[in-house]
C-alpha cells in the first residue's frame, strides 16, 4: 500500500493548510481533463483524491498515522483477531478452572466488502470577480467524475450475465486462517486474493466499463454563487460528487472560491476601500463630491473642511453584502490630495500670494525639467 503522504508529496508533520495546498497543486497537474486518454494520469488522480480524503480529515488521519489504515473494521495488529483471542482465553480459563470468563469475550465484526460505499467528494476551484462576489452569479461548470455504468447497471458484468459468488471466500471477501498456540487459537483475516475483497467474481466483464461498474463522464452543472462569497470559501453541492459503490450514495462537490483583484477597490471582509482624489482647495475648504461605488453607482460624499492627505472617510452600507445576511459592510474612501503639475500664470500668482499670506517660502524657479534639459543640450 502506497504511503498517503508520499502520494500528496508532503511530510508526515504537514499542517492541514500544507495538505490542502499540495492537493490543489496536484489536482491541477493530474486532472484527467488535461490528459485525455492517459490511464496512468487517471489512476494517479484517483490516488490523490483518496489520499486527500483521509489526510484532510483529522480523525481519519489520526487513525492512519497510528494503524496505517482508516478502516474501522480492519485489524491494525497484524491480522490477529483479538475478539477470537480473548474468546479463546476465556475457553482456556474455563477449562482450567471450571468457570466462565465471559468478560474476555468481545463482539466479532466482519468487514463487509459488498456493503454500499459513499462516493468520493470532488473539489473544484471557481474564480469570480469582485463585482460578481458582490452581486452573486450563476455559472456553468464542467465536472468530470465517475458515475454508475448504465450499460451494466453498475454490476461490472456483461449485460445478460451477473457477478458470481467467489468460490474461494464464499462471498465474504475474506480468507480466515486459524492457528493453535499455547494460549489458544489465533485467527488471522486477510483479503481474498481471488475477488480482492468484493465477494464476487465477474467472468464476463461489461465492455463499457471494463468490469469497474463505473464510467468517467463530463457533466455540465449550473451553480449559483451567492452574494458575499469570500476567497477560499467552500460551497457544498450535495450529491454532485463521485458515484457511490455497490449502490452507495454519491459524494459531494465542493467549490473553492477565488475572488479576483479589482483595479479600484480593495476588500477587507465585508468592507471595501477605494481612493478619493481631491484638489487642495477642496480639502482645505471642504466640499460635497461624487464617488463611484463598486457596482458603478454614484454616491455623494461630504468632505469636511480641513481634510488632510491620507484621511479616511466612510460611506455606511456601501461595501460587500455579508453572506446569508441582509446587512452590508462599509465603503472607506482614502483621501489623496492631487498636486497640479501644470499651472497658468494666474494660478501661479494666486498660489504665490497664498504662500506669502501663510508665510510659506516657495521656490521662484519656473523652469521645468524639459526646459532644464533643453538648456543643457543646446547651451
Amino acid at each position: 500500500m502506497e504511503d498517503l503522504y508520499e502520494i500528496l508529496e508532503v511530510p508526515r508533520d504537514a499542517t492541514q493548510a500544507d495538505i490542502k495546498k499540495a492537493y490543489r497543486r496536484l489536482v491541477k497537474q493530474y486532472h484527467p481533463d488535461a490528459h485525455p486518454g492517459d490511464k496512468d494520469v487517471e489512476e494517479k488522480f484517483k490516488k490523490i483524491n483518496a489520499a486527500y480524503s483521509v489526510l484532510s480529515d483529522p480523525d481519519k488521519r489520526a487513525r492512519y498515522d497510528q494503524f496505517g489504515t482508516t478502516d474501522p473494521n480492519s485489524n491494525p495488529f497484524g491480522g490477529v483477531d483479538f475478539g477470537d483471542l480473548f474468546g479463546d482465553f476465556g475457553d482456556v480459563f474455563a477449562q482450567a478452572f471450571g468457570g466462565s470468563f465471559g468478560g474476555f469475550s468481545s463482539s466479532r465484526r466482519q468487514a463487509n466488502s459488498n456493503a454500499p460505499r459513499r462516493g468520493d467528494d470532488i473539489e473544484m476551484l471557481v474564480t469570480v470577480t469582485l463585482l460578481e462576489a458582490m452581486n452573486g452569479v450563476t455559472r456553468d461548470i464542467n465536472v468530470s467524475k465517475w458515475e454508475t455504468c448504465q450499460h451494466c447497471g453498475g454490476s461490472g458484468a456483461k449485460p445478460g450475465t451477473k457477478p458470481e459468488t467467489c468460490p474461494r471466500c464464499k462471498g465474504s471477501g475474506q480468507i480466515r486462517q486459524t492457528q493453535q498456540s499455547m494460549f489458544g487459537q489465533f485467527t488471522s483475516i486477510t483479503m481474498c486474493p481471488e475477488c480482492h475483497g468484493a465477494g464476487k467474481v465477474i467472468k464476463e466483464k461489461c465492455g463499457e466499463c471494463e468490469g469497474l461498474g463505473r464510467v468517467r463522464k463530463k457533466h455540465k452543472l449550473e451553480v449559483k454563487i451567492p452574494a458575499g462569497v469570500e476567497r477560499n470559501m467552500r460551497l457544498r453541492i450535495s450529491g454532485a460528487g463521485e458515484a457511490g459503490i455497490n449502490g452507495g450514495p454519491a459524494g459531494d462537490l465542493y467549490l473553492v472560491i477565488d475572488v479576483g483583484l479589482d483595479a479600484n477597490f480593495e476588500r477587507n471582509g465585508a468592507d471595501l476601500h477605494t481612493t478619493l482624489v481631491l484638489t487642495y482647495p477642496q480639502a482645505v475648504l471642504g466640499t460635497e463630491t461624487d464617488i463611484k461605488t463598486l457596482d458603478g453607482k454614484i454616491e455623494k460624499i461630504s468632505v469636511p473642511a480641513g481634510t488632510s492627505h491620507g484621511q479616511v472617510l466612510k460611506i455606511k452600507g456601501k461595501g460587500m453584502p455579508k453572506i446569508n445576511s441582509k446587512s452590508k459592510g462599509d465603503l472607506y474612501a482614502h483621501v489623496f490630495i492631487e498636486v497640479p503639475t501644470k499651472l497658468t500664470d494666474k494660478q501661479r500668482d494666486l498660489i504665490k500670494k497664498l504662500a506669502e499670506e501663510m508665510e510659506a517660502p516657495v521656490s521662484e524657479n519656473k523652469t521645468g525639467f524639459t526646459d532644464w534639459l533643453k538648456s543643457k543640450i543646446f547651451s
